[in-house]
Parts: C-alpha cells; structure tokens; sequence
C-alpha cells in the first residue's frame, strides 16, 4: 500500500515511521510527475492535475467504527502451556485443551495500513490486534475451565488505546493534509518552467527539432492504494505550443472599468432609462478603448459568431465580454453557449456584464448561481467576494483542459420611469 509497512504478528503501531511513510508519499508524487511526457503536462489543467495527485497521494488516517462492532464465536483447541495456574511437564511442545474462541470484529475507515505505523508520539507496549480486509479483530481463546471475565470490558479498553494512537497518528498528518496541495502546485509549476526553458533553449539554435523515437506516446496510471482509483486527467501529448495570456492584472483592471461605467449609469439614470443592449455596450466599450488604447472592439467574429465586446492580441482572443439584460434562466443560459462559441484557446478571460432592469437583485442572482452550476462546461467556482458577481472557470467545448475564466457581474439598470 504504501511500499514501507511491515507487519508484526499483532503487534500494532510499530512496525514502520509515520514520518517515513509520509515522506515517500511526497517523492511518489514528485516522481510521478517527473515521469509524465512532457507535452501531456504542460496540455492538462494544473487544477484537474492537482486534484488528481491530491486524491492519490493524500493519506486518511483510519477511524474506528466502535458502533459497528459485531461478535463471533466457536469451539477451539486452546494452547495452555504458558498457563502458570497449571502443571505443565513439558512446555516445548502445545497443551490443548477444549475452549471457546471469540473474535470481536471492528470496521475500519481510512488508510487501514497505518494502523501498523508509528508516530512521533508513541508507548513502548502498544495494543495487540488482528488486520483481516478493512476491519480489525481482537481475539481471545478462552479455556473450558478458565474464569468468567468481563470481555467487553477488555475489549473497550484495548479500542481505546488504538484509538489513542490513531489521535497521535492524526495529529502527525495533519501538517501534510494542510501542504499537499501547495506541494503538488510547486512540483507542477518547477516541471512546467524547466520544459519550457528547454524548448526556448532548442528553439532558439534555429535547427529543425527531431522528435525522439521513444518519447512516450500514452502515460499509464499505476496501480495504487484507492479503492476508488483516482484517473489522470485526459491530455494530449500533441507539442505544446504556448498562447497568449490576459495577465490577472489587466483582467481585474477591465472589470473595474466596467463597474465604474456601471457607477455612472446609477449617477445619470435618465441618460440610460432607454438604452438597450448595443447602447449601453458601445458605452463600456467606450471606456474599454479609453485605457488600452484602442484595443477593444465591438461585434467582431470570432469562431462561431459575434461578441459583444473582444480584446485581442496578435490574432488570438484574450477577452470576450458578453453584455445581456436578464431576461430569466434560459437566456442567461443561452449567454454562456453563446460565450464558449467564442473561447478557443487556453486560460481565455471572459465575463457575462448582465444589465438587470425591474426584476429583483435577488433573483437575478440567485439563478445566476443555479443556472451556472449545472452548466455541462462547468468546472468549479472561486472564491471571489462580490456584493453582485461570481467567479467560475469553464473548460471549453472540445477540451476539459482548455480552461476559461469567468466573471459575471450583474448591474441594476436605470428604466423608465412609470407613470
């Protein structure tokens, strides 16, 4: 399970380190991702890929189901020749005598191997029991004529010294459950920047670049410990070729253009209560060419159709900005179907600007987040605070690693008046 336990004849808590199980976990996670293809990695998502080696490298520490325990028992032959009460003439070879055996069954969750790990904290006579499958037994064979004695109360006090070991097992593991996913990211990202600075390295002699004839062609998942088997994600190990990326700086920097043009709507209502949509869009855009020079431009086709508002560089899309009123669920739906017609390239900077006029704030949003959620494209949301928005990233139709960002911001639109 973990390439390290060995096991004693009952003896638990013992037989290997924590410290050193735990230590081979992180070179297996490192080793592992020195061994993908090079081009694989650097096409997978690095979330999906961190998720991956977070669920196959984390380690559960078991958990003791007490409330699941179960008895069983049968009639044995009993080894009594260590039994000093009794006159035993020769001691070298068994004594059997008629008896009873019991086994006390205890389910187990979690990593059961650990229960022969030790940990930082640990007593020099650890409890005794029986592994089999993932449950732990504690057993006794009981002579016909032995006295009667209270088992349950043995038994209650050998789980609670298992259990005491577990807590100290816990406490060991906690430090690397906090980490593993910062570890995974830091191992990725160093593997990640050396491919790069090796293809910069071969690119820049300007000599045609020979493909090696042993260069892995598929990446196999070794057997491990799950038993839900984590699966690495799917990747090409087609040459990765880098695309042009919105730094997060300018993404936020767009959105904050675009909240204050919000703000100058609230200050000016009469000047917008009968815009619709390509009005009130040719105002953001407006602003948008204001601080990058030009760059934004409005209805311009892009794979399926048009957008709203597009920021490029080169000839790639690095922003795309949908502008819709709320007009319910399906429309707003239909917004994001519209939206991933027009991501073709990885990590794309996106955002659904909904104008809201006469329906209230709260239902606005909450069908926003409902409607998002169990969108086909959805990959996971943000932790972004926003008094009106949310954050999510997409995957795009074709690719799950070709992820997306996006933001929605939802501005309350100045109406008519009514009379």
């Amino acid at each position: 399970m973990f390439g390290l336990v060995e096991k004693s004849s009952g003896l638990l808590f013992s037989s290997t380190s924590l410290s050193d199980i735990i230590q081979n976990q992180r070179l297996s996670m490192r080793n592992e991702v020195e061994r993908m293809d090079g081009n694989r990695l650097l096409n997978t998502s690095p979330a999906d890929l961190v998720k991956y080696l977070i669920e196959k490298y984390s380690i559960e520490a078991p958990i003791l189901c007490r409330e699941n325990w179960s008895a069983s028992e049968c009639e044995t032959q009993v080894d009594v020749r260590y039994d000093r009460s009794r006159y035993i003439r020769d001691a070298t070879r068994p004594c059997l005598v008629p008896g009873q055996r019991i086994e006390i069954e205890v389910p187990i969750q979690g990593d059961i191997q650990l229960l022969y790990a030790q940990a930082t904290t640990s007593t020099s006579a650890p409890p005794r029991a029986e592994i089999r499958g993932s449950s732990l037994f504690i057993i006794y064979n009981i002579p016909h004529d032995a006295p009667q004695s209270d088992l349950k109360q043995k038994t209650e006090k050998v789980l609670d010294e298992i259990e005491q070991h577990l807590s100290w097992i816990q406490s060991d593991l906690r430090p690397y459950a906090q980490n593993i996913a910062a570890e995974a990211e830091q191992i990725i990202k160093e593997r990640k920047n050396r491919i790069l600075a090796n293809q910069g390295r071969v690119s820049s002699l300007g000599i045609p670049i020979k493909t090696r004839a042993d260069a892995p062609k598929t990446y196999a998942v070794p057997e491990i410990r799950r038993r839900v088997i984590p699966i690495l994600p799917q990747a090409t190990n087609k040459p990765y070729e880098p695309e042009p990326v919105l730094d997060m700086a300018n993404y936020e920097h767009i959105l904050s253009v675009a909240q204050k043009m919000a703000h100058v709507m609230e200050r000016s209502p009469t000047a917008f209560k009968t815009m619709g949509e390509e009005d009130l869009r040719q105002h953001f855009l407006v602003q948008l060419n204001g601080q990058f020079e030009g760059a934004a431009t409005g209805e311009t086709f892009n794979v399926k159709g048009k957008t709203d508002i597009l920021l490029r560089e080169k000839d790639r899309n690095v922003f795309i900005a949908e502008c819709k009123f709320w007009k319910g669920p399906k429309h707003y739906r239909e917004t994001i179907d519209q939206l991933l017609g027009y991501t073709a390239w990885r990590d794309t900077k996106t955002a659904i600007f909904v104008f809201n006029r006469g329906t209230t704030l709260t239902t606005v949003l909450s069908g926003i987040q409902a409607e998002t959620v169990v969108h086909n494209n959805f990959k996971r949301a943000l932790d972004w605070k926003h008094e009106t928005g949310f954050r999510y990233v997409f995957h795009h139709e074709s690719d799950a690693n070709r992820e997306f960002l996006l933001t929605v911001l939802v501005f309350d639109v100045p109406g008519p008046e009514k009379e």
